[in-house]
């Protein structure tokens, strides 16, 4: 059965999937258009990471940044290859989408890469309501990432 908690990064098996992640954001974006938090950023007083298990396994993870003007950015989804294919991305998007509603947020939005490496990810955003816009706070758009919002005063 899928538990979703939150975690604050001292666990091995949570810092594993923060360097699978890491590496594989690496490994598909070019340098300088690569943006993920690393396990500092996942202390910052302004993110709070979930992560997804069954039962001891960690089956993935997803991020919620606070930014402070209503809106919430999605950071760090990422499922185990172990766990691919058995809804993990979704409930902790669905989590993570429940938890900015009940904040107060307006607004959702991610950053993501671009190219086969990322299409799981947009479709399950498309499925989610996320359409794609403009750059949001500090990131600059460019021919290797793109952007997502989703407006959460429209109806749950």
């Amino acid at each position: 059965m899928l538990t979703i908690r939150t975690d604050d990064v001292s666990g091995q098996p949570t810092r594993d999937l923060i360097a699978f992640h890491v590496a594989g954001m690496r490994a598909n974006s070019p340098p300088g258009h690569c943006f993920p938090l690393d396990l500092s950023g996942y202390t910052s007083p302004d993110v709070t990471l979930w992560t997804a298990w069954d039962g001891d396994a960690i089956t993935g993870m997803g991020a919620l940044r606070d930014l402070g003007d209503g809106t919430g950015e999605i950071k760090s989804m990422r499922t185990h290859p172990d766990h691919r294919g058995k809804r993990v991305g979704a409930a902790i998007l669905e989590h993570i989408i429940a938890e900015a509603r009940a904040r107060g947020y307006h607004r959702l939005s991610l950053e993501t890469g671009s190219g086969p490496a990322f299409e799981a990810a947009l479709a399950l955003y498309a499925r989610r309501g996320f359409r794609q816009g403009g750059a949001f706070g500090d990131y600059v758009a460019s021919h290797f990432n793109q952007f997502f919002h989703l407006d959460l005063t429209a109806a749950a």
